[in-house]
């Protein structure tokens, strides 16, 4: 049984495509030289399935208390600015916590000035990963319009120095992280790579797979996210059973489900829940066939999203499917105030997730075709407000996988510092990779041509490395 097959891309997407690539044009070097238009598609698919699984980290991350400076002098620095460390009031934690977590980077990196990081004592699987070379951190990402100086940030003229548009808000920079463009889009980078490749899958339906509720990352012209739940598809009791004994007020209550007046937001919502419930009975079946041993635990909602995530991985030949987008997530980062204790525990659960879900891609024999890759709406302030951190920019981020070139630090590596210039104000890092960058790596390994590059990562032709190295050549 096979649910649908996009063939071409849509008009529409072939314009919005046209016209990004032409800005692209006008911004750089690497634009010019793409090859022709008559590439546009060049979508591969080669080298069998492949998947991306995003975790987005809602509230805004601390990346003071993630990674972590350990050589004597970038943690003094650090405990200075954060306070607290052995017994002080503060945010800093205690130096002798960190000595298990240690990252051993190679001898042939050397970071801003020669700092050491520790991983957050609570992350020991993530440690191990990096150190066989499996996980990678990226250091100081965020939204980018166009690379910028702190000069430049600081500067009047938004015109020649461009910024993300309301900074520090959740809601914006969610939206910003998950398009790479303002808050209002309608597609984002996981979805305008669904759209691509969707083709190249059978079951077009589920390219892209949401197992956290509605986001802008996975939607794209074409592509619309599939809706699951912790335990398979999304099935409504109402339909399954009568309502009241009514089978009329079943109809009904199918209805009201399917249909809408015209309002965009219902009309998304609408067409979510109808193909949630038309093919919901199709995706439970193939769950039903997918036999996995990997123990995900309990209790932990960010394990128990990617346990049904790899449980649609090992249906994937039911399912019809070589190439999927998946989004996870879990939230409670806003921590304004009890941060300490607090942020250990939700990176414990991360640091758990993260690992089961990479232990199970090895069960499946496909740990080199699925990479998983973290987001948050921003990083935070490494000055303390007392009891927490509040909302900043730029921020640490990981990914695992067989594919990931791990074992070593991508990015520029911030200083500890509140006015150093890489940071905007009180410890509120000024990225030095872009989003764009982020994703347009990971779209190369998943099979994006150069030529069609501009249509995830819009502002990738004003960077300079469309391709940070993280990830293993495509294949």
């Amino acid at each position: 049984m096979y649910i649908g097959k996009s063939t071409e891309l849509s008009r529409r997407a072939f314009m919005r495509r046209t016209s990004q690539l032409a800005v692209a044009g006008a911004a750089s070097s690497y634009a010019l030289g793409l090859a022709g238009m008559g590439e546009a598609a060049a979508f591969s698919a080669s080298g069998g399935y492949k998947a991306l699984v995003c975790i987005f980290l809602y509230g805004g991350n601390d990346y003071g208390n993630t990674l972590i400076p350990y050589d004597l002098a970038n943690y003094n620095r650090y405990q200075e600015i954060r306070g607290g460390g052995a017994g002080g009031a503060g945010i800093a934690l205690p130096r002798s916590s960190l000595a298990g977590s240690v990252l051993n980077q190679p001898a042939d990196q050397v970071l801003t000035d020669d700092i050491r990081y520790s991983l957050a004592p609570t992350m020991p699987r993530l440690k191990s990963r990096f150190d066989e070379g499996r996980m990678a951190p990226l250091l100081n990402v965020g939204p980018l319009v166009v690379p910028l100086t702190k000069a430049q940030y600081q500067s009047n003229n938004t015109t020649s120095f461009p910024r993300p548009a309301k900074l520090f808000s959740h809601n914006d920079q969610q939206s910003t992280w998950q398009s790479s463009q303002p808050e209002g889009s309608r597609t984002g980078w996981g979805g305008r790579m669904g759209d691509l490749a969707q083709s190249s899958n059978r079951n077009a339906m589920f390219t892209a797979i949401n197992a956290t509720g509605n986001a802008v990352f996975l939607s794209g012209d074409n592509a619309l996210p599939y809706q699951v739940s912790r335990g398979g598809a999304v099935q409504v009791r109402g339909l399954e059973n009568r309502v009241y004994r009514s089978s009329a007020a079943s109809a009904a209550l199918d209805g009201l489900l399917r249909t809408h007046n015209g309002h965009v937001l219902e009309a998304d919502y609408a067409q979510t829940m109808a193909r949630s419930i038309q093919y919901g009975g199709f995706v439970n079946d193939a769950l039903e066939n997918s036999a996995l041993q990997t123990d995900f635990g309990d209790g932990n909602g960010l394990a128990d999203q990617l346990s049904v995530v790899a449980r649609l991985i090992a249906a994937r030949g039911d399912l019809g499917v070589t190439r999927q987008v998946f989004m996870v997530s879990m939230g409670g980062f806003d921590n304004h105030d009890g941060l300490i204790g607090r942020h250990e525990g939700l990176l414990s659960q991360l640091d758990f997730a993260m690992d089961a879900f990479f232990r199970a891609t090895i069960e499946l024999g496909i740990a080199d075709r699925v990479t998983t890759f973290t987001a948050s709406d921003f990083g935070r302030t490494l000055a303390s407000n007392g009891d927490g951190s509040d909302h900043g920019w730029g921020g640490h981020h990981f990914m695992i996988g067989g594919a990931v070139n791990g074992g070593r630090f991508y990015g520029t590596a911030p200083q500890v510092s509140v006015d150093s210039d890489d940071q905007v104000g009180r410890g509120r890092l000024l990225p030095t990779t872009s989003v764009d960058e982020y994703s347009a790596t990971l779209a190369k390994w998943f099979g994006v041509s150069e030529s069609e590059m501009p249509g995830i990562s819009p502002n990738i032709g004003r960077f300079a490395q469309p391709d940070l190295g993280f990830m293993a050549p495509p294949g």
